[in-house]
């Protein structure tokens, strides 16, 4: 039997008035700005979080613009690891090659493929054709309802009309290169991860996916590497300790990565 490949630690700037922040994912909200709940505001610049990935090696990072006014701390980000770092928050097909020009690896993008709530085809199509397919990242983060899991646009205040699903994965599969996946309703609570939801992806997903929500434990990556076949990788927030947290150390995360790293280069050889 084949050796499965082995999750990994994706990275992630968070940002929030241009301050890197670790925000409770379900109280974002335009409506009621009163109920927003945050966990850490960091000292350092988001160019500052940049480098320290630089310097780890930490591929795959995202950065999330999360509302307005936060540009300039995302391209001092873009600017500290050129060609590294994805984004995402506001992307659309007018500034989708802005944000590539000025140095993400890839556009991350969700409201923009769901005008009024329901998804548009035709957008997909034009986004990944401005782009490019390996250039685009396909957000489908999503809140329970039931036992579904439905998108979440709009800093995951609004519910849209998609189903995460096989087969509706399969078909965004067409258009990009990668998922983004924030379970909305543990995102920031460091109650532990969707072990349900990341269930899933692992039989779902054809290629490169992350999950975010809930991690507290360096033991959820295992998890997370358990439960999907090593087919989803995991994003740690608010647990982190350069996060103002106190259940994961970033240096023993760091550490964790670099040997899970090394087998998956093996397994290309």
């Amino acid at each position: 039997m084949p050796v499965q490949r082995r999750s990994l630690f994706r990275p992630c700037i968070d940002l929030h008035n241009g301050q890197v922040k670790q925000i409770v994912g379900g109280t974002l909200s335009d409506k009621s700005p009163d109920t927003l709940k945050t966990n850490f505001v960091a000292r350092q610049s988001a160019g500052e979080f940049a480098k320290i990935y630089k310097e780890h090696n930490l591929q795959g990072g995202h950065i999330i613009k999360l509302g307005p006014g936060n540009d300039e701390a995302a391209l001092e980000a873009l600017a500290a690891w050129p060609d590294a770092l994805q984004i995402g928050g506001g992307i659309n097909d007018s500034n989708a090659k802005y944000w590539i020009d000025a140095g993400a690896s890839k556009v991350i993008v969700t409201s923009y493929l769901f005008p009024h709530g329901k998804f548009a085809l035709d957008r997909l199509k034009t986004i990944s054709g401005i782009v490019g397919k390996d250039k685009l990242v396909v957000d489908v983060s999503c809140r329970r309802r039931g036992n579904q899991w439905l998108v979440a646009m709009n800093k995951w205040q609004d519910i849209t009309d998609m189903e995460v699903s096989e087969e509706i994965l399969k078909m965004l599969a067409e258009y990009c290169s990668e998922f983004l996946i924030h379970a909305a309703d543990v995102e920031g609570l460091c109650q532990g991860i969707d072990q349900e939801l990341v269930q899933k992806l692992g039989e779902w997903v054809t290629i490169s996916t992350t999950y975010a929500g809930g991690a507290k434990d360096i033991a959820d990556l295992a998890l997370v590497d358990k439960l999907s076949g090593g087919r989803v990788d995991l994003t740690y927030g608010s647990a982190l300790d350069m996060f103002g947290g106190t259940q994961v150390k970033f240096d023993d995360l760091v550490k964790e990565n670099a040997n899970r790293q090394k087998e998956n280069e093996a397994l290309k050889l």
